[in-house]
């Protein structure tokens, strides 16, 4: 009977602990796969980490109820109310007082998602802090975020090399579940739901990466640490996002600046020119984004002097891929799904409806792409298949959207084009409604009242931030950061190398994550913050256990 008493016992005081290590792997790993519909029509979708989340969020509530969590010994944890009550008020603002959606079903319950998403992203620093009492337990995370990392690269190798697939959120028909496959020129994306999402996760983990290389001097940590970075550094070059390899240099010197003040300017300087010399060398070499950075620059005929074609996919393509598209295509279907027809609204220049997908009519291939001028980062007008149900007979059916191209993305590039086009403008719209809440969350890329879109994005989080909750919520989510920041600085001359490199790592992650946020919406992208929030949760918690041993 005493066993079993300890068992619970053990299992009671660990619970947690093993709830969050379990969160820590599992969220990462599991591919952006559907559950359920919860607005019809929309992009975000219920998904399982959602309920591990949720069973995880219960079991802390109730451990601190019964006072086993260390709630609120922390800094950061008012700042963050401040920033969910500011939140709150954008909330009621948008509805009553600025008027930017309709009080109706949908519209409310968009809103109130996206408020209740950043209370999900939040949740995680509050379990993984509370979940780690000692620095053994720190150190088993710190393993199982390594561990982590080499499971997505090795999935992102798969996708380019061995055709896995994988599965997109960049747009409404992908997020339904989709297996896709990537083209020659098609950016890895990994476990993640787009190739930016990955990009920004290995900002994040290649920059404390680094530092614990530098920091520890145990061999083996060393070479595993060393083989992580190389097959990290090929998976951002396979992404090809200029804004996130900018990052990862920004987020490497900053993490260096710390250590400027525990190992010496010239330690700190020496390491930071190796890196960004090395990386800027072979980022030249080979792969897309090289050519991205080369013709934004003007330098493209020099890098072909010097290029090198990368790895072919050594894998084959699978067979019969529009039979297996007609049978995908019951999986991912909703309701919700209406067959677009030309000129209809949001959807302009949509073709007729083709390729009925039932056992008497067989898939119909795509029509031939356009010859049109296309910008230079499209390699391929490839028409966008929709899958689509009609609502008399049941049937699921594939429409195919031909592409248009703006001046703007003609001249610079598509990415830029969107964001100076359209989501850069409305996001400033959204801030002058209401300066100081913003026009609420989920309201950017409307264009009128009472439209309700299918996506929110506007590729700058700071324009974001103003957009959605005004200059109070801008100011207060900076004030969380900030004291990371500080917190992460103040440990500039830790004794301890590991608390030391995971300080300096932490720092530098921070301004990587700064850095991509210009041109990405890195703080609402589900799977980078998770981990973005569950770090600081892990430093914060090491910080915490270090002052307790001291004191």
């Amino acid at each position: 009977m005493s066993v079993i008493l300890r068992a619970f016992r053990f299992l009671d005081d660990h619970l947690l602990m093993f709830l969050a290590g379990f969160l820590l792997v599992f969220i990462p790993l599991y591919p952006k796969w559907p559950l359920l519909e919860l607005i019809p029509g929309y992009i975000v979708r219920v998904r399982l980490e959602d309920f591990f989340i949720l069973l995880t969020f219960f079991v802390w509530v109730i451990q601190m109820l019964r006072g086993k969590t260390r709630f609120g010994k922390t800094t950061i944890a008012k700042p963050i109310f401040v920033y969910l009550l500011v939140g709150f008020l954008s909330v009621l603002s948008a509805m009553f007082i600025t008027q930017t959606l309709p009080l109706n079903q949908p519209h409310i319950i968009k809103l109130f998602l996206h408020y209740f998403r950043r209370i999900e992203y939040f949740s995680l620093f509050f379990i993984v802090f509370s979940s780690l009492t000692t620095m053994r337990q720190v150190r088993i995370f710190l393993i199982l975020a390594v561990a982590v990392v080499y499971g997505v690269i090795v999935y992102g190798y798969g996708q380019k090399y061995l055709y896995w697939p994988a599965f997109s959120t960049m747009n409404r028909e992908f997020s339904k579940g989709w297996w896709l496959y990537l083209t020659e020129h098609a950016r890895v994306l990994s476990t993640f739901g787009g190739h930016y999402d990955l990009a920004a996760y290995l900002v994040i983990v290649m920059t404390v990466a680094w530092s614990f290389f530098f920091g520890i001097k145990k061999l083996l940590l060393r070479i595993a640490t060393g083989f992580m970075l190389a097959g990290a550094f090929w998976l951002l070059i396979l992404t090809a996002s200029r804004t996130s390899f900018l990052a990862y240099l920004a987020g490497t010197v900053a993490m260096l600046f710390v250590y400027v003040f525990s190992r010496g300017f010239r330690w700190s300087v020496v390491r930071g020119i190796f890196i960004v010399v090395l990386s800027i060398g072979l980022m030249l070499s080979f792969g897309d984004l090289s050519e991205r950075f080369t013709k934004l620059f003007g330098i493209d005929k020099l890098k072909q002097q010097l290029a090198f074609n990368p790895l072919k996919p050594i894998g084959q393509p699978p067979k019969d891929n529009a039979y297996f598209l007609e049978n995908n295509i019951a999986a991912v279907t909703s309701k919700s799904d209406q067959p677009p027809s030309v000129g209809q609204p949001g959807r302009q220049g949509f073709g007729g409806l083709v390729g009925k997908t039932t056992d008497e009519e067989p898939f119909i291939d795509a029509p031939t792409p356009s010859k049109e001028r296309r910008p230079f980062d499209v390699y391929e007008d490839i028409p966008l298949p929709i899958a689509s149900t009609d609502s008399a007979t049941g049937t699921s059916s594939v429409v195919y959207v031909p592409r248009t191209y703006s001046d703007t993305a003609m001249l610079f590039d598509l990415s830029t084009g969107i964001r100076f086009d359209a989501l850069w403008p409305r996001a400033w719209q959204g801030f002058l409604r209401n300066p100081l809440l913003g026009s609420g969350y989920s309201t950017l890329t409307k264009e009128t009242q009472d439209q309700f879109t299918e996506a929110e994005s506007t590729d700058n989080d700071y324009l974001r931030a103003l957009g959605e909750t005004g200059l109070l919520g801008f100011l207060t989510f900076g004030a969380i950061l900030a004291i990371v920041l500080k917190t992460a600085f103040g440990c500039r001359k830790e004794k301890d190398p590991m608390l030391l490199a995971l300080s300096a790592g932490v720092f530098g992650a921070v301004v990587g994550i700064l850095t991509n946020a210009i041109y990405i919406d890195v703080f609402e992208a589900s799977k980078v913050a998770y981990t973005f929030w569950s770090l600081v949760g892990i430093f914060f918690a090491a910080v915490w256990i270090k002052r307790k041993k001291t004191a």
